[in-house]
């Protein structure tokens, strides 16, 4: 998969990743609407080109107060990342290139504010989604909000997403109704942080053909169990 090429759906209005982008930048405005005052931190695990975050940031009243990290592992992508960044003068939003998936990226950042984790569940395990669910408590503040996105087909694991972050203490905010074409959740975290573990990898990065190929080699699998990771 060309990652960078990837992006380019972004530039297709009637595409379900443009529509998916617009959800996904209106939870992020009403996330930095609704923070507290005082300094903010953001964390964007595969980060791709920031257009998640960055757009929004651009113009929103908070944008000073934000400091912000973006995690990419496609140089391509991170270089455009930055040069997003720059020219909109967001001094303090840093991309790194390294894997988003190793805990050691974000441990002077957490817990944050806003936790942007896009991209990531249509092309991980379902075991894997779970399990970086269980992380979440750790990199993401009380009152903290976390947005995320799946895909809806079938079979449609957001349902099940959002029981795996009720059992590790969030509350649902918004998610896109299944007719929308793409997934877009946004939850709140209502319990207290806890220590962020050192030298974990939350998740193996598949890809979503991969996993298409999986499943039509693989029995059904279910996954059981409290939510927590290993």
């Amino acid at each position: 998969m060309d990652w960078n090429e990837w992006h380019d759906e972004y530039d297709r209005p009637d595409s379900s990743l443009a529509r998916r982008l617009v959800a996904v930048q209106e939870r992020v405005r009403a996330a930095l609407d609704a923070a507290p005052a005082g300094p903010l931190r953001v964390i964007s695990m595969c980060a791709g080109q920031g257009r998640d975050l960055i757009p929004v940031l651009a113009e929103h009243p908070r944008r000073d107060d934000v400091r912000a990290r973006l995690v990419e592992l496609d140089p391509a992508n991170c270089d455009l990342a930055r040069s997003a960044a720059a020219a909109a003068g967001l001094g303090r939003v840093e991309v790194v290139e390294a894997d988003a998936s190793l805990t050691e990226e974000y441990a002077d950042l957490a817990p944050a504010n806003l936790v942007l984790a896009c991209g990531i569940f249509g092309n991980i395990s379902d075991d894997d989604v779970r399990r970086t669910v269980g992380f979440f408590p750790q990199l993401c503040a009380e009152g903290g909000t976390v947005v995320w996105t799946r895909h809806r087909e079938e079979p449609d694991l957001v349902p099940r997403i959002r029981t795996w972050f009720e059992e590790n203490g969030f509350a649902l905010e918004w998610v896109s109704p299944p007719q929308a074409g793409y997934g877009v959740g946004a939850h709140r975290f209502t319990g207290r942080p806890r220590p962020l573990a050192a030298g974990e990898s939350m998740f193996r990065f598949l890809g979503h053909d991969e996993l298409r190929r999986a499943a039509r080699t693989s029995p059904p699998t279910t996954t059981e169990g409290s939510g927590e990771h290993p």
